[in-house]
């Protein structure tokens, strides 16, 4: 089994269309419409879009999100809950990084250990970036994809 080296970065949100294009990707309810080939599977690019309102913490996702954590599809999940499959290590990285952008609205990239309730661990590559609307950081959004 290959360890993934950890990576993180922050970076300004006029450089996002060097990272991803939120634009075409960001739709967790198009990526759902794209049913994966078996139950279980991930979405047709192995990535899963997620969001989370900071007014409230709640988070939506799309299906590959459940699938890269190892939970039923649809279930309804914390953003304590989800934070909590995260290795301590990375948990407290992302902890880090997510109030940095938020505070100075930036993106950033994280490649980060969580353990799936399926059992076992694994890498995921997070990216996320602010939805900003009168200067200030209103939601998180980006993609999971497992690395």
């Amino acid at each position: 089994m290959s360890v993934a080296m950890p990576f993180n970065q922050s970076w300004p949100l006029f450089e996002q269309p060097r990272q991803f294009d939120l634009g075409l990707i960001l739709n967790c309810a198009a990526i759902d419409a794209v049913a994966p080939a078996q139950v279980g599977e991930l979405a047709i690019h192995h990535a899963a879009c997620w969001e989370c309102d900071l007014s409230e913490n709640s988070l939506t996702w799309s299906g590959g999100v459940y699938d890269i954590f190892g939970l039923p599809r649809g279930k309804p999940i914390t953003r304590d809950e989800a934070v909590s499959l995260y290795s301590e290590e990375s948990r407290a990285v992302m902890e880090r990084l997510r109030a940095h952008s938020i505070r100075y609205m930036c993106g950033f990239t994280l490649d980060a250990e969580i353990c799936p309730v399926t059992g076992g661990s694994r890498w995921m590559r997070l990216i996320s970036a602010p939805v900003l609307r009168e200067g200030a950081a209103v939601r998180l959004h980006g993609l999971k994809l497992i690395i």
